[in-house]
């Protein structure tokens, strides 16, 4: 596949729906050089700041980058987290008429203490979101609303209170009765059962708690994976879905379909610096993909390339469109 297929494989005119729990990232990068006099521990030396859209949102700033129409739902609270994600959000030119603003939610906010390519800790700040029959109604009227004029959603789990079983059904319910793609980045410690949707994008671990098989170390290669291979065929019936795409990391990925053999491909990564983002950035590509007419084979690929680029990356980071396209023969 080239360059060429690549551009017509993501007009920038679809449209598509990101419905999840959005993250405020926050950056404190220093240097290192003594260990503190009170605890044995690194002293870092702040030497900036910076903050990103991530969870949820980090999806829908990937999908911005490689479509024009980009829309976020999910809950937001008051005070300087939800407005500078807001502001994060809006800048990079995301659509959020449909963000749900709760004064009684707390933003998630999570903060990395880096010291030049280590992270040091994570400090997370949240606080657990308690879903609302009211609130679960909104989210549904909200996507019906929009149906008319997608073309994918994609429903973003991190297991923080957002998606119940209730929800996910009337979601996917709605989005199978328009005809429009719903793609699903699932979080196995939540108990939803996805069913009857396009498709599934889990890491391998994932994959192996959603399907219920108890973990064993990778196989290389992974068509030789026995293991894997049953994991991607209990998904597929389990859920009834067309599509079981499994990141594998360093083994790159690999696509599982009901009546077609399964296909990997291998990574593309040329270095790795951080995976952290890599599974947003692979479904944000994956569907974008898709809903430009791509087959399932060169949205794996198209995905692919693009987490490959990502993890060279340090911190919740992106793809540009040029990133990506130069990444394929011209």
């Amino acid at each position: 596949m080239d360059r060429n297929r690549v551009n017509q494989l993501l007009p920038s005119s679809s449209r598509i729906l990101v419905i999840g729990e959005m993250i405020l990232d926050e950056f404190i990068w220093g240097k290192v050089s003594r260990i503190s006099p009170e605890a044995p521990v690194p002293v870092v030396e702040v030497v900036r700041e910076s903050y990103h859209a991530g969870g949820a949102a980090n999806v829908a700033r990937n999908l911005r980058e490689l479509v024009d129409h980009v829309r976020m739902l999910g809950p937001v609270g008051d005070g300087a987290d939800g407005d500078r994600l807001r502001s994060l959000l809006t800048g990079a030119g995301i659509e959020l008429q449909n963000v749900l603003h709760d004064p009684l939610y707390q933003t998630i906010r999570k903060t990395r203490i880096v010291a030049r390519t280590q992270q040091m800790v994570r400090v997370d700040r949240e606080r657990r979101y308690t879903l609302t029959e009211g609130t679960r109604q909104r989210v549904i009227g909200h996507l019906k609303e929009q149906l008319p004029s997608l073309h994918a959603v994609i429903l973003e789990d991190y297991d923080k209170g957002l998606f119940d079983q209730s929800l996910a059904d009337g979601l996917t319910k709605a989005a199978r009765e328009a005809g429009v793609l719903v793609l699903v980045d699932p979080k196995p410690s939540n108990p939803v059962l996805w069913t009857d949707i396009t498709g599934i994008t889990p890491n391998r671990g994932e994959a192996f708690r959603a399907a219920g098989m108890p973990w064993t170390d990778p196989v290389d290669p992974p068509l030789a994976d026995e293991a894997l291979l049953e994991v991607g065929r209990r998904l597929l019936d389990r859920l009834r879905c067309r599509l079981v795409l499994v990141t594998l990391s360093e083994h790159g990925m690999m696509l599982f379909q009901p009546d077609a053999a399964p296909y990997h491909t291998p990574t593309r990564a040329q270095e790795v610096f951080d995976v952290s983002g890599a599974g947003d950035t692979a479904i944000a590509a994956f569907t974008a993909a898709l809903a430009g007419g791509a087959t399932p084979v060169e949205a794996a690929e198209i995905s692919n390339h693009a987490a490959g680029i990502v993890v060279g990356k340090l911190g919740t980071a992106i793809v540009s469109r040029a990133e990506l396209l130069s990444s394929f023969p011209a």
